[in-house]
C-alpha cells in the first residue's frame, strides 16, 4: 500500500469529515445504507496494482478457454439450472487477499471468484464521495483500462442495456427494495435508467415477461439479474407463487444465472499460479494433509462465507457426506497493510470486470475493497470495530 498517501490521508482525517461522508452517501436514498462503509479507501502502489491486474488476466485466460463450460458443467445444481444459457458471463468479480509471501513481498492471493454482478453502481458513487470529502487528488483513480467515470458508465450501459431502451431492461432480485445491496440497485437506476423490480413483480404471458410501472404493463427484453437462488432455496414451493424463471423465456439474461455457479469456488481447482492457493475438490484429495491448520474447508454451493470451516480437523473431513461438493483450500493469511490510527487492518480487493455482448473478452473496470480486523473478512467477524467495512481502492492514474 502507498505509505505516502496513507500518511497524508490519516493526518487529515477527522470524525467530522467521516460523518459528512456518510451523510452524503445516504443523501436522497430510500433508506440508509445497510452495511458498514469504512473510514478510509485503500491507496495502491503501482507495483501492487500491476500485480493485481496480472493475476486477474491469468484467471480470465482460464475462463476464456474453449473447454471452460465442459469443465464446469457439474457446478450447476440440477434444480437451479436455467434454460437458454449464453456464451459468457457479463460480469466477473475476483477477490484477492493482500498477503505477504515467503520472501516478505506484499502479494495478492485469490480468495474467491464469481460470474455475477457486484456493487457496480455504488462503487462509482463511493469513489466520488471519498474524493469530495477527503480531498483526494485528481491523480488517483478507482478505474482501470483507461476508464474514467463517464466512460465507465457508458461501458456499464453497454453491458446491461445494450441496444434496448432502459425501461425494457429491469434490475431484478428477490424483494429487491429490502436487500442489503438495495442502495446499489437504486444508484444503478440513477446512472443508467433501469427500473428495479422484485421476483414477485414479474408477470408472464406465454414466453414473454412483463412488469408494471405506474400501473402500465411493460415488456421486459432483458433481466439484469441480481437474484441468487440460495435466497429462495428454503421455499420448495416458490415457483408456485412467482414466475418460474428457470424455463425458456423470450428474455435475455444479464448475466445468465448458470454463470454464478460456473465462475465460483468450483473454478478454483482448475486455476494455477503464484496468486492461487492450492485448492482441491475434497473427493479428489488422496491424502489428508498433516498440516490441516494451514487449510480451510469450503462448501461449493453456499455464499457470503456460510458453512466455511476455518479450523479444519481430520474428523471434519471424514464427516463430510458429499465430498464432491466441497473444496480443501490452503489458508490465505491476510497481512494488516492498511495503517489505521490504532494499528494495521487487513484488506481484500475485488476486481470488477464488465463483458458486453460483442466484446472478445471482459474489461477490468472498477474495484471494491473490504477492510477487516476479524478472523475473516465479513460483517459477522467485524462487529464493534472501526476502520473496517466496505470501501474502494485508488491507484495512481497511468
Amino acid at each position: 500500500m502507498n505509505p505516502s498517501a496513507r500518511k497524508t490521508y490519516n493526518a487529515n482525517f477527522t470524525a467530522e469529515k467521516y460523518a459528512n461522508f456518510l451523510a452524503e452517501l445516504n443523501n436522497g436514498l430510500k433508506k440508509p445504507i445497510d452495511f458498514r462503509v469504512a473510514e478510509t479507501p485503500v491507496f495502491l502502489t503501482d507495483d501492487f496494482r500491476d500485480k493485481l491486474i496480472s493475476a486477474g488476466d491469468a484467471i480470465v485466460n482460464t475462463i476464456l478457454q474453449p473447454d471452460f463450460k465442459q469443465l464446469t458443467e457439474r457446478a450447476i445444481p440440477d434444480k437451479w439450472r436455467v434454460a437458454d444459457e449464453n456464451d459468457h458471463p457479463h460480469f466477473l468479480a475476483l477477490d484477492f487477499g493482500v498477503c505477504k509471501d515467503e520472501a516478505g513481498n506484499i502479494v495478492p492471493k485469490l480468495i474467491e471468484l464469481q460470474g455475477f454482478p457486484s456493487l457496480y453502481g455504488f462503487q462509482a458513487n463511493v469513489a466520488d464521495s471519498f474524493r469530495e470529502n477527503f480531498d483526494i487528488a485528481d491523480g488517483w483513480s478507482v478505474y482501470f483500462s483507461g476508464l474514467d467515470k463517464e466512460s465507465y458508465i457508458e461501458l456499464l450501459k453497454r453491458t446491461i442495456i445494450g441496444d434496448n431502451n432502459p425501461d425494457e431492461v429491469v434490475l431484478m432480485d428477490v424483494n429487491a427494495p429490502e436487500q442489503k445491496t438495495a442502495v446499489d440497485f437504486y444508484l444503478t437506476q440513477k446512472y443508467i435508467g433501469t427500473p428495479v423490480v422484485s421476483l414477485s413483480d414479474l408477470e408472464q404471458e406465454g414466453r414473454r415477461l412483463f412488469y408494471r410501472e405506474n400501473g402500465e404493463k411493460k415488456l421486459i427484453k432483458r433481466l439484469y439479474n441480481r437474484l441468487i437462488f440460495d435466497e429462495i432455496d428454503n421455499d420448495p414451493n416458490i415457483f408456485d407463487k412467482v414466475v418460474d424463471i428457470r424455463q425458456s423465456l423470450d428474455v435475455e439474461w444479464i448475466t445468465h444465472p448458470n454463470w454464478f455457479y460456473r465462475v465460483s469456488k468450483f473454478t478454483m481447482p482448475f486455476l494455477s499460479g503464484d496468486c492461487i492457493p492450492k485448492t482441491q475438490f475434497l473427493h479428489q484429495v488422496k491424502q489428508i494433509p498433516s498440516d490441516l491448520e494451514n487449510y480451510v474447508l469450503k462448501p461449493l454451493f453456499s455464499f457470503a462465507g456460510q458453512g466455511v470451516i476455518i479450523d479444519v480437523s481430520k474428523d471434519d473431513i471424514e464427516n463430510i457426506k458429499d465430498p464432491e461438493n466441497w473444496i480443501l483450500q490452503q489458508k490465505v493469511n491476510y497481512e494488516p497493510v492498511v495503517q489505521a490510527p490504532d494499528g494495521g487492518v487487513k484488506v481484500e480487493i475485488r476486481l470488477l470486470y464488465l463483458w458486453p455482448n460483442g466484446d472478445e473478452k471482459p474489461t477490468l473496470a472498477i474495484n471494491l475493497a473490504r477492510l477487516s480486523r476479524g478472523k475473516m473478512i465479513g460483517v459477522r467477524y467485524n462487529k464493534d470495530f472501526d476502520w473496517v467495512g466496505g470501501t474502494i481502492a485508488f491507484g495512481a492514474k497511468s
